[in-house]
């Protein structure tokens, strides 16, 4: 099962969250070759030239002006053939130019290697997103989101910096999203209601550690900062029914409504709404 929505109602519109919604839609399917006849080795290619690499990131260069040591790295990583790291090495040079290790940090966040992949990603910002940027406002919710960005990714390449992974490119918003999740995480708990309509079945990534720096970034933020007095000790309100069960109240004889003389909405005491007057009680002669 996935989730659909929450049942946390908001009073301002999402714009922030829609925003990075439809950049990374864009950059799926306008910068990324994703739509037209390209093959397995263009992709590939883009995402060196774009996504984030640990080694370019510890060492501040890129793989392609790296120097013997990256080539050095990119022959332990096995990318190619054995005595084929040299090549390689040239070809990202001349396909990526001079690629700047520090802005592929915030790129590889709108960067998605599939059709699952952008849309679980999207989906999940789409159903917390909003939440979270209701109580913090776009503009910190928007520095929050980069943050966790880039704590996600520093938490990965400090896990996983050695070997293959050390050269592989790492893209996707899943740890800035994480570190969404983890700021909703705590908004429920505040407000001492878990609201969520469909159970959460995740499964594995590939930037494992990546979700989980998000996701405990998302947390101590929002646990240290987050203004706990909008809370308060009342849970949200909830959802208008969109099925109209409102008749429910008026079949039962409630009137529906209430005030503080009647703080119960039954309007005249022991009235009901088909004409009046106290209800039938039961015959008890017998």
């Amino acid at each position: 099962m996935i989730p659909l929505r929450d049942d946390n109602p908001t009073s301002h519109f999402p714009v922030i969250t829609l925003a990075i919604i439809a950049l990374n839609v864009l950059a799926f399917l306008v910068w990324e070759p994703t739509i037209g006849n390209h093959g397995p080795l263009e992709q590939e290619t883009y995402f060196f030239c774009h996504a984030v690499i640990p080694y370019e990131v510890i060492h501040h260069t890129s793989l392609g002006y790296g120097g013997p040591q990256a080539e050095g790295a990119i022959e332990q990583g096995q990318l190619v053939q054995p005595g084929e790291a040299g090549a390689f090495q040239r070809y990202l040079r001349d396909k990526c130019g001079h690629k700047s290790w520090l802005l592929s940090i915030f790129e590889a966040m709108f960067l998605h290697a599939g059709w699952l992949h952008i849309g679980g990603n999207m989906l999940f910002l789409w159903v917390f997103g909003n939440n979270v940027e209701d109580k913090l406002r776009p503009l910190p919710y928007l520095l929050f989101y980069l943050a966790s960005g880039i704590v996600a990714t520093a938490v990965q390449i400090a896990i996983v910096h050695t070997d293959t992974n050390a050269v592989l490119p790492n893209l996707g918003a899943s740890g800035a999203i994480a570190g969404v999740l983890g700021a909703w995480f705590v908004l429920q708990f505040f407000n001492g209601v878990l609201a969520i309509s469909r159970s959460v079945n995740a499964g594995g990534g590939v930037a494992v550690w990546a979700h989980v720096g998000g996701f405990l970034f998302g947390l101590l933020i929002a646990a240290l900062f987050l203004p706990k007095e909008r809370f308060g000790a009342r849970p949200p309100p909830r959802r208008p029914d969109p099925r109209g069960r409102g008749w429910l109240g008026r079949w039962r004889g409630v009137r529906p409504g209430r005030s503080p003389e009647d703080p119960r909405g039954f309007g005249r005491e022991g009235s009901w709404d088909y004409g009046g007057g106290p209800p039938p009680r039961p015959d008890l002669s017998s």
